[in-house]
């Protein structure tokens, strides 16, 4: 089950996290929001808590 991690205000934003996320060897996808032009950056549930602390560093 994919989980929601953090909803970014743009393609370009999401898409840096992404690959950023995708370096450190997480699965990651991207899903388009209905809200504006927001995407949403999920995960699976399992590697919730991990992907949290790479991405505290990545968004500081």
């Amino acid at each position: 089950m994919w989980t929601v991690i953090y909803i970014a205000p743009s393609a370009k934003i999401a898409e840096k996290i992404q690959d950023k996320l995708t370096a450190e060897g997480f699965l990651v996808k991207l899903r388009q929001s209905g809200i504006s032009k927001q995407y949403e950056i999920l995960v699976p549930a399992g590697e919730v808590n991990e992907v949290q602390e790479v991405l505290s560093t990545i968004l500081h």
